[in-house]
């Protein structure tokens, strides 16, 4: 079986390698992927600073045209990348489609930034004097992504990377490295120059720590746990680099008494428990209010009766595996520990068998849930959702701000004075009135408050805030 490697300085670098295993099928090896040492890292760095210069000061037709051609070819392969995404991450094949075509969006949405790149002139207040501001690319930036999005994350953080002059050292996760050879092979191949773009697939414990370690990298983006995020930003503020953050979700969605039923048991299903529940904005904690608490209840489960746990290629699954055995096994001890606390198993929570071996679990929704049990505080990062009863609209709020975090928040409410009061009062970075609480466009910003996400926010034109550095020039005239 051909081994993937790593990509340093331009040239395809052998190693070791690990296998990439199918969730849905666990027989069935993706393919065998590169395992990098600390080594490749500190090449794939020193690369990535020699290509700096010249990068930094190229052309913005130059960065359009790779960009655009990147975008391209991912939209003309997104059925064949989009069942790659499937077989090596678990999400379904519908899904894993839609999050190809997201990443296709956002290489062409900042191949027109390269173009829209513009700064200040003003005048100084001192006489005969001007000033410009601009912006100027960081350096390095070291790239680290998660399992749970291996296509769309590194698109939002390679192609502004790129589009604003910066050069790149990029480590996905272990479990989904194939995406990411893919979206680099694709970049590698549209044009850019050596160096400037190098991927090393292997352990955080060894890649990601070099990358930590080093002082030649500039800035560091990270998507993530929020135990590794603390540790990227105290190795840091060692090196004073600049670094943005992404971590964890404990999301609610509010359901008042004035909801559309079938909006509201929509988005909640979706939020919770679409992509396997896998997702840092899905709605695990559901606080709904007492006029509709019992029939919410009975209409969300009779729901989730409906969806089918299968293979992520097999046509009519809803929700795919559990992405592998670590993250099954955390799933289930937290579905222990819900019934331990008290709450209510009102659906689901049993592995589950299909024709394929896989890690597959039933969608699991626990009632009479309170907002101080583990099982509504702590990420699951799963299948996994707790219900909490409020009495009214002001508990409600109170509840879905009581977390230490803060990316996104829903409400279901055909009232619009409580969805003016929730989108200005919901503590979280991004707010839904009756829609899922995962689902961002690619034009617009990402991210979150308090434990959920540090540093300027990602995607869109705001992501330059981060990519760049911002410098302000005087002239005598």
């Amino acid at each position: 079986m051909t081994i993937y490697q790593n990509l340093i300085g331009g040239e395809w670098i052998g190693s070791d390698a690990t296998e990439n295993i199918n969730p849905s099928d666990t027989n069935e090896v993706v393919g065998l992927y590169a395992d990098g040492s600390a080594e490749d890292t500190k090449n794939a760095i020193a690369a990535a600073k020699a290509a700096f210069p010249a990068w930094s000061r190229s052309g913005i037709w130059e960065r359009h045209v790779i960009l655009k051609k990147a975008g391209d070819e991912i939209m003309a392969r997104k059925d064949e990348l989009g069942a790659l995404l499937a077989r090596e991450e678990g999400k379904t094949l519908p899904e894993a489609i839609g999050e190809t075509i997201r990443a296709s969006q956002i290489f062409e949405f900042f191949a027109g930034e390269a173009l829209r790149l513009a700064g200040e002139v003003i005048p100084s207040v001192r006489p005969n004097i001007g000033v410009e501001i601009t912006r100027d690319p960081l350096g390095v930036i070291g790239i680290i992504t998660p399992w749970n999005f291996p296509i769309a994350i590194p698109a939002w953080k390679i192609a502004p990377a790129l589009c604003y002059g910066n050069t790149v050292v990029f480590k996905p996760a272990e479990l989904v490295p194939a995406c990411s050879w893919a979206i680099v092979d694709i970049l590698h191949r549209a044009g850019l120059p050596k160096g400037v773009l190098n991927l090393v697939m292997g352990k955080g414990s060894v890649v990601g720590q070099a990358m930590l370690d080093s002082p030649d990298v500039s800035g560091i983006t990270f998507t993530g746990s929020t135990g590794t995020g603390r540790r990227v930003a105290a190795a840091s503020l060692e090196h004073n680099r600049k670094f943005q953050l992404e971590m964890g979700g404990k999301n609610p969605m509010v359901v008042l008494d004035d909801a559309d039923l079938d909006v509201a048991v929509e988005a909640a299903a979706n939020s919770g428990f679409f992509s396997t529940g896998q997702r840092c904005t899905a709605s695990s904690r559901l606080i709904v209010t007492e006029g509709i608490h019992d029939k919410f209840v009975a209409a969300l489960t009779a729901k989730l009766e409906t969806l089918v746990v299968d293979n992520a290629l097999k046509a009519g699954t809803h929700i795919g595996p559990v992405v592998d055995e670590k993250q099954l096994k955390t799933d289930t001890d937290y579905i222990e520990i819900g019934r331990q606390e008290g709450a209510k198993l009102a659906f689901g929570g049993e592995l589950i068998s299909r024709e394929t071996p896989g890690f597959y679990l039933q969608p699991t929704l626990f009632t009479e849930a309170t907002n101080e049990m583990r099982i509504s505080r702590e990420e699951i990062f799963g299948p996994v959702v707790s219900l909490i009863r409020v009495k009214d609209y002001e508990e409600a709020l109170a509840t879905a701000n009581d977390t230490p975090f803060g990316l996104s928040s829903g409400i279901a409410t055909t009232s619009l004075k409580h969805a003016t009061h929730f989108k200005r009062n919901a503590e979280a970075g991004m707010v839904m009135v009756n829609l899922p609480t995962a689902g961002v466009d690619f034009h617009v910003p990402f991210g979150g408050r308090k434990g959920s996400s540090y540093g300027p926010r990602e995607q869109g034109k705001y992501a330059a805030e981060f990519y760049t550095t911002v410098k302000t020039s005087y002239t005598l005239a």
